[in-house]
């Protein structure tokens, strides 16, 4: 079984998708870290990430794997270093590229072949993987998602503006939104969340409980 996690920046996608992989003890892919990895090449090889056919070679160039939850590129763990803002930043402008996006779906969908997988991302129930038998929409207001990032980049000791991360963030949902190539909106058939007044372990509870739900139902459909 597919189950899909869309949503904005900043709800914690990842975070709950490892989690409830976990809980579930299916596998878990990390869809957002493909699209920083192309924008962390990006940045190392003096790209402009609006230079759309010099970025859309980046994927036939590199090598990403994952393993243990954590990314490598070119046998290097560049898991912590796809974090930095600059890399976040960039990976917003390459997630439009439609040769781009064309690349990373097709790895994502073989990744899913042989596995009971969570996935997360920006298009994973409409695009990537339409027919997934459990769809979530995760979303939080912008105030919140930036606040929740400020706590994350604080820990990290890097200095921070709450509206510049704001703004930000706004950004990055109006380009989400409104770009032409697999634009962030949920899929009909997903279940919408919102994580703005809800703990981790209150967001893992309910998505848990969904996914459970939905299992249920596929091993009786499926019954003889």
């Amino acid at each position: 079984m597919i189950v899909t996690i869309d949503g904005p920046a900043g709800t914690g996608k990842s975070t709950v998708a490892r989690q409830l992989a976990e809980r579930l003890g299916f596998e878990f892919l990390n869809t957002g870290a493909m699209y920083r990895a192309v924008a962390l090449v990006c940045l190392e090889r003096n790209i402009a990430p609006q230079d759309d056919p010099a970025v859309a070679a980046v994927p036939h160039s590199v090598r990403m794997i994952f393993r243990n939850n954590r990314l490598w590129l070119n046998d290097r763990d560049v898991s912590e270093s796809i974090r930095d803002t600059t890399v976040t930043e960039v990976a917003s402008i390459v997630a439009s590229n439609p040769e781009v996006r064309k690349q990373l779906v097709a790895l994502q969908q073989q990744c899913a072949e042989q596995s009971n997988l969570v996935t997360e991302g920006r298009d994973q129930g409409t695009v990537v993987f339409p027919h997934a038998a459990c769809k979530i929409f995760l979303t939080a207001t912008a105030e919140e998602r930036a606040r929740r990032r400020m706590r994350e980049l604080s820990d990290q000791g890097q200095a921070v503006d709450w509206e510049a991360l704001l703004a930000d963030l706004q950004l990055r949902d109006h380009r989400d939104a409104t770009r032409a190539c697999a634009p962030l909106v949920p899929a009909a058939d997903a279940q919408i969340v919102d994580s703005s007044q809800m703990t981790i372990d209150e967001v893992l509870n309910h998505l848990e409980q969904l996914a459970r739900e939905r299992l249920q139902l596929k091993a009786t459909t499926v019954r003889p």
